[in-house]
């Protein structure tokens, strides 16, 4: 099931007079489930039932959504594809909420297929019961904790002086990928690809890392593989390009990455959510950004792009940019307003070149209204990127999703096969050194 998050327009409802200026806010309505739930007919005979979701999905990103009521719609297309018999595409604006929200949303909304009434169930982070440690080990903890205080201050001050360079000049590589000015006006295409969680798993646990390691290791090994492939077009010896190095020295490509502030982390309950006694996270948009780095370039050693991706990621564990960013597009709103606070966004995303995010599901098979739901597929559009890839776990499967702008990635179906074949390389590698 495909959800797409819309941000190309205004999170607007109502507007009223104030001081002569337009104050936006919210208004209540009832909801006529008629103007929100589309059924087109379509031929049950098509030559191709997956290239007409496809299109069809990328023809919902060439419209705007009617501003004067709930900012949502549900289309239900009745055609069996390659792996579902059916596909159901939400559309829900961004202002709605940010994903860790809308992916609450949509999981209120399923129930466990073995348990009709049992809401689905995400993974927690365990808690690790320790002994009461003695003295020394006390004064090693007290040394250990202040040498990661001064780090995090000093990663903190540097990702500070990055954002506001970024905000001001700092730009990325002009790569293929990288989208330009105008791009989160264009149509999108929106393509996914499923692996096998046990994989990266596979890759996890031999690595001793985490699944955000990995995947992020095999992200920057398919980006550098399409990379490679694309800049090698023009040259004689197309046959060797993905042997031959083709990329250029030095290449600056980062990713703006969403992180949930929200004190309880993962995905809540909706119902938790939304009640203020039960749970500290809020419902709305409360996440901050992190400018995550991607090291492009070919290695001899697949494994390579696996401890470069932990290097940054633990970089950026001990650091507090995502508050950071979160705290200062709030301070902009609140002191210059809302327009100010989005031309800030939009410069931060139009001078990096993708968004990336990884989103944990459900553990087991759910259903939507009494239907056993096969994958999960979100996404988002109206930003200025020309790439974006999300990844979606669900059950023993990951679901790569991107979303592109045809003129930056014409073959999103190749870079899903990179992607791919990259896990593959480094599973493999994996494989070898133990046999």
């Amino acid at each position: 099931m495909p959800v797409v998050d819309v941000a190309r327009v205004p999170n607007v409802h109502h507007k009223s007079e104030k001081q002569g200026e337009q104050i936006m806010k919210w208004v209540p309505t009832l909801v006529n489930l008629d103007k929100h739930i589309h059924i087109p007919d379509v031929d049950q005979n098509m030559e191709s039932p997956d290239k007409f979701v496809e299109d069809y999905i990328s023809n919902l990103t060439k419209t705007t959504m009617d501003m004067s009521g709930p900012l949502w719609d549900l289309h239900l297309l009745n055609v069996t594809i390659t792996n579902a018999e059916a596909v159901g595409v939400f559309r829900i604006h961004h202002s709605l909420g940010d994903g860790v929200s809308l992916m609450s949303l949509l999981l209120a909304c399923t129930r466990q297929t073995s348990n009709p009434n049992a809401l689905p169930s995400i993974p927690r982070k365990n808690v690790v019961i320790r002994k009461k440690p003695n003295r020394l080990w006390r004064l090693l903890k007290a040394i250990w904790m202040m040498w990661v205080i001064f780090q995090l201050m000093w990663n903190t001050f540097m990702d500070m002086v990055v954002f506001m360079c970024t905000s001001i000049f700092l730009k990325d590589t002009e790569t293929p990928f990288k989208g330009a000015p105008g791009v989160e006006l264009t149509p999108k295409r929106i393509v996914h690809r499923t692996v096998s969680l046990d994989d990266i798993k596979l890759v996890k646990n031999a690595m001793n890392m985490t699944i955000n390691d990995v995947v992020l290791g095999v992200t920057a090994a398919g980006l550098s593989r399409y990379l490679n492939r694309r800049y090698g077009e023009g040259k004689k010896d197309k046959g060797s390009t993905q042997k031959k190095n083709n990329l250029r020295k030095y290449i600056r490509l980062r990713a703006t990455l969403l992180v949930n502030i929200r004190p309880s982390v993962g995905i809540q309950a909706l119902a938790d959510m939304m009640d203020k006694g039960k749970s500290d996270a809020k419902w709305g948009n409360w996440m901050g950004y992190v400018l995550l780095p991607f090291n492009i370039g070919l290695r001899d050693d697949p494994l390579d792009y696996v401890r470069e991706a932990k290097a940054i990621i633990d970089r950026k564990k001990l650091s507090l940019e995502a508050i950071y960013t979160f705290s200062c597009g709030s301070f902009i709103v609140n002191s210059l307003g809302t327009k100010a606070a989005s031309a800030l966004s939009n410069k931060i995303l139009a001078n990096t070149t993708m968004s990336f995010s990884n989103i944990v599901g459900p553990l087991e098979e759910i259903s939507f209204y009494g239907h056993p739901m096969v994958y999960l597929a979100p996404s988002v559009y109206g930003h200025p990127h020309g790439l974006t890839i999300h990844l979606q776990s669900y059950l023993d499967k990951m679901t790569i999703v991107l979303t592109v702008d045809e003129k930056c990635v014409p073959d999103p179906h190749q870079l899903c096969d990179d992607l791919e074949e990259s896990l593959k390389l480094i599973k493999g590698t994996i494989l070898a050194g133990r046999s």
